[in-house]
C-alpha cells in the first residue's frame, strides 16, 4: 500500500468562502478516509443487543466504505492501528483494535452526552515508514481540529508518530509513559517498540520538554538508563512507590500532553494478552484509575494503548480491560474541571513558601473548584513563549508539605533546571 503525501494551499487573506470551507471539509475527510478500513460491527459478539445508551449505538463509527464519520462537533476520535512489525516479542498486537472495540461497544455511556467518532483501522503500509507517515498525519489533523485521538495499537513505537504529530503545532510537549521499562534501547539502531524513546530524544527539532515514566520495575531497567533519566531531568516512578500512593499519579498525568500506555505494565493475571507479560505490575483497577486521571487532565490532548495481543489473551480478558480503561478515560474527559491556572488566578488560593534561608520562594496555587495544586516555577523572560505552558507545574498537597518542611520538591527543581 502507498500513502500519497499531499500538500495544501494557504487560504486567501480575506478568509475562505462558504463554498471553499465546504470543499476543504470534504477534501479533509477524503484524505483521512484513504488511510482507514471500515469496521465490521456485525462480527462483534452481542452487536445485536446494543441499546440506545451503549457505545455501539452512540459512537459515530466508520462502518461503510462511502460513509466516513463527519468530524465537525466531535471531541474524541478512536483510531485502530494495525502496525506491529517493530513489536519486540509481541508480533500480532496489530490485530488488537477490533477486539477492544468489541468490548467497548457493549459498555454504557456515563452521565454525559459523548461526541465520539471511530475512524476505523489504519492499515499497514507497504513499508513501516508509510504507516508512520499515515499515523502522524492523521493525529496532526485531529489535533488541529481540537479532537483528542484515542489510539489503539499496535506496538508502542507508534508513540514516536504521536510525538511527531505535534511538530507543526510549534510547541514543546510532555509525554507520560505507563510502562515497566523506559524503552530507551540503542539510539544507533532502528526504531522498535523498546527503543522509541531514544528516537524521540534525539529527534531534531526537539519538542520534548519532559518525559515521565510511571510504574517502571527496576529489574527491567539498566542502571545507566536510570542515570540518564536523572541527567535529562526526566522523572521516573517505581511501581512499588506508585502503587503505595496511586493518587500521586494524578499530577503526573495532569502535566502530560501525551500518555502512552503499554499493557505489559499491568500484571499478567489481569492482562495476559501480551508477549512480554510479567507476574508483577498494576492491577486492572489501578490501570483504570490512571486513565481516568489522564482523561481529567485539561492539558492532555492524545492517548495511546499499545501492545495488546489477542494471540495471548485468555477469554479476551486484556481486550475487555483495555475497553474499560478507555471507558474511564472518556468518563474523565467529560468530568474535566477546566481549572488550569494559566491566565485568571482569581479562583485559586495562593500560598507562598520560603525555603533555604529565604533564598527561594515557591508559589503554590490551589484550585477552589477541584482542590488540585500547582507550583509556579520562574523562568527567563526571553523564554516566555517557549516555556509558557510548562512553568505552572501540577503537584500535590504533599509537595506543599515538603516545601513547608524547608525541602525543595523534586518536581520544582527538575522543572527549574530545564527552564533555565
Amino acid at each position: 500500500m502507498f500513502y500519497l503525501r499531499l500538500s495544501y494551499r494557504q487560504p486567501n487573506k480575506t478568509g475562505p468562502s462558504k463554498e471553499q470551507e465546504e470543499f476543504t471539509i470534504v477534501k479533509f475527510i477524503g484524505i483521512m478516509q484513504e488511510y482507514f478500513t471500515p469496521i465490521d460491527i456485525a462480527q462483534f459478539t452481542g452487536a445485536s443487543l446494543y441499546t440506545a445508551s451503549s457505545y455501539g449505538k452512540l459512537i459515530k463509527a466508520y462502518v461503510q466504505a462511502d460513509d466516513f464519520p463527519e468530524l465537525e462537533g466531535m471531541q474524541l476520535a478512536i483510531i485502530g492501528v494495525e502496525e506491529d512489525r517493530k513489536a519486540v516479542n509481541n508480533e500480532g498486537c496489530g490485530l488488537a483494535a477490533d477486539y477492544v472495540r468489541e468490548n467497548l461497544y457493549r459498555l454504557f455511556q456515563g452521565n454525559y452526552s459523548s461526541k465520539i467518532a471511530d475512524l476505523g483501522n489504519i492499515r499497514k503500509g507497504n513499508t513501516i515508514e508509510d504507516t508512520y507517515f499515515a499515523v502522524t498525519d492523521v493525529l496532526a489533523q485531529l489535533l488541529k481540529k481540537n479532537i483528542i485521538p484515542i489510539v489503539i495499537g499496535g506496538s508502542q513505537d507508534l508513540t514516536y508518530c504521536n510525538y511527531l504529530a505535534y511538530q507543526k503545532m510549534e510547541q514543546t510537549i510532555n509525554i507520560v509513559s505507563v510502562d515497566s521499562a523506559f524503552d530507551i534501547g540503542d539510539g544507533d539502531k532502528e526504531l522498535n517498540s523498546q527503543s522509541y524513546l531514544s528516537k524521540i530524544i534525539l529527534h531534531k527539532p526537539n519538542i520534548l520538554f519532559n518525559y515521565s515514566n510511571v510504574g517502571f520495575q527496576t529489574y527491567f531497567v539498566e542502571q545507566n538508563a536510570i542515570g540518564l533519566m536523572d541527567k535529562l531531568y526526566f522523572d521516573a516512578h517505581r511501581l512499588g512507590h506508585v502503587r503505595k500512593h496511586i493518587e500521586n499519579v494524578e499530577p503526573i498525568v495532569r502535566n502530560a500532553d501525551v500518555v502512552s500506555f503499554d499493557v505489559s505494565s499491568i500484571r499478567q493475571s489481569d492482562a495476559p494478552g501480551n508477549g512480554n507479560a510479567s507476574p508483577n505490575g498494576f492491577y486492572g483497577e489501578e490501570a483504570c484509575q490512571i486513565t481516568r486521571y489522564a482523561g481529567m487532565s485539561d492539558k492532555l490532548s492524545s492517548i495511546g494503548f499499545y501492545e495488546i495481543n489477542p494471540a495471548f489473551d485468555n477469554n479476551k480478558q486484556t481486550a475487555h480491560l483495555a475497553a474499560q480503561m478507555i471507558w474511564y478515560f472518556i468518563d474523565g474527559f467529560y468530568n474535566r474541571k477546566q481549572d488550569y491556572p494559566i491566565v485568571d488566578k482569581s479562583e485559586y488560593t495562593k500560598y507562598r513558601v520560603s525555603i533555604t534561608n529565604h533564598e527561594h520562594e515557591i508559589v503554590f496555587y490551589k484550585s477552589n473548584k477541584s482542590d488540585r495544586w500547582w507550583m509556579d516555577v520562574p523562568y527567563p523572560v526571553n523564554h516566555k513563549i517557549k516555556f509558557e505552558r510548562h512553568h505552572m507545574v501540577p503537584c500535590s498537597y504533599s509537595d506543599y508539605e515538603t516545601a513547608c518542611q524547608d525541602e525543595m520538591p523534586d518536581k520544582w527543581w527538575q522543572t527549574f533546571q530545564k527552564l533555565g
